[in-house]
């Protein structure tokens, strides 16, 4: 490669079931970052949407020294048959519309052509939380990477500098607790707690999709905005009002039966559930390496809020994605969505790496 693509922009995709993001770097440093809702599962075509949104913010993203890295974990949405034939799907749709230049990252060291991804599916599927623990890793020799997103978290050992994770894909990280499948958005409650704490007293909880963890999180004060970006359950508002009507039908009642105070705290301790589970998946993670046991954490994801609370539980240190991609905290909007589009951020500083693409490492159909 000439120092001259060296100096072309690289952008870094994470094509997830729920949203697109992209981050943009220019010789090894991050330079802008943005996501767009994209509910990958009702048809190709929220791709492509976003696809030209990205388009449109970055028109340099066109040109024909620009590169593309990207990662996914879209193919697991039941728009598709099976994950081979998602990857096999989104991979070209990614192709035809950013051009030959785009690269498929495929695990460590690893970048397919799209040729290369029909038979290399099982690389390139749901590899998002590995390229953000390579590059973790060459920050931070040892850490816990907590990852929190609106759908799921993901808990990576870092140890000696080399990503120490049991499992390699969704079914093996889910066995092994690194991968949980809760985020601050999107979860249903129903799917947090089947007994919940309310006015003193343990009650059951109603198995329906009545409401999500945005709806904690909206009435806890730490959901931003920029992040609720799905519907709701009910297809309702996004008010505190209204978050507090579909929490109590999650135990029978209405939002007139207690007041808003009441109804905070009963967010607080759906709140408490959720980090309850969470912290035993890290706890589990963690207890399989003995050097993890006083790692310092490292949050990234919209719900890295949580990170930072389970990094207080345990007296670890606590070490924000942006911070170590080289954002200052003076800069809160872009730090913002560099902790919340980690893999993006990740793929496009691996990708635009002098020595990260080269004949020895890209896989050719």
């Amino acid at each position: 490669m000439t120092a001259r693509a060296g100096d072309a922009p690289v952008f870094g995709w994470d094509v997830g079931g729920a949203h697109v993001k992209v981050s943009m770097a220019r010789m090894g440093a991050l330079v802008d970052v943005a996501q767009w809702a994209c509910p990958l599962w009702q048809g190709i075509a929220h791709l492509e949407r976003a696809i030209e949104c990205a388009l449109e913010r970055w028109p340099d993203a066109t040109h024909a020294s620009a590169r593309h890295a990207v990662t996914m974990t879209g193919e697991m949405v039941d728009l598709f048959p099976d994950r081979a034939e998602g990857v096999r799907a989104l991979t070209r749709t990614l192709a035809q519309r950013l051009g030959p230049r785009t690269l498929f990252y495929g695990g460590e060291s690893n970048w397919l052509a799209r040729s290369a991804c029909a038979d290399g599916w099982r690389k390139v599927a749901s590899a998002n939380w590995l390229a953000t623990a390579q590059w973790v890793a060459t920050r931070v020799p040892d850490a816990l990477l907590v990852d929190i997103g609106s759908t799921t978290t993901d808990i990576i050992p870092i140890i000696d500098g080399r990503i120490a994770a049991r499992g390699t894909n969704d079914a093996q990280r889910l066995a092994s607790g690194e991968l949980v499948y809760q985020g601050i958005v999107r979860t249903p409650l129903c799917g947090v707690a089947h007994r919940i704490a309310f006015r003193g007293e343990s009650t059951g909880v109603m198995n329906e999709w009545f409401a999500t963890t945005a709806d904690v999180y909206r009435l806890t004060g730490e959901l931003l905005e920029a992040h609720d970006q799905h519907a709701s359950a009910d297809n309702g508002p996004k008010t505190e009002a209204a978050s507090r009507a579909r929490i109590a039908r999650m135990i029978g009642r209405d939002a007139g039966d207690a007041s808003a105070d009441e109804w905070r705290r009963f967010a607080l301790a759906w709140r408490h559930e959720q980090l309850r589970t969470l912290e035993a998946s890290l706890a589990r993670v963690s207890a399989q390496h003995a050097s993890s046991m006083r790692a310092p954490i490292i949050g990234a994801g919209c719900g890295r809020f949580l990170a930072e609370a389970l990094a207080r539980q345990e007296a670890r240190g606590y070490i924000d994605f942006a911070r170590l991609a080289g954002v200052s905290n003076a800069d809160d909007e872009r730090a913002e969505w560099a902790s919340t589009c980690a893999p993006s951020v990740a793929v496009a500083l691996l990708a635009s790496s002098p020595f990260a693409v080269t004949t020895t490492n890209l896989e050719r159909g």
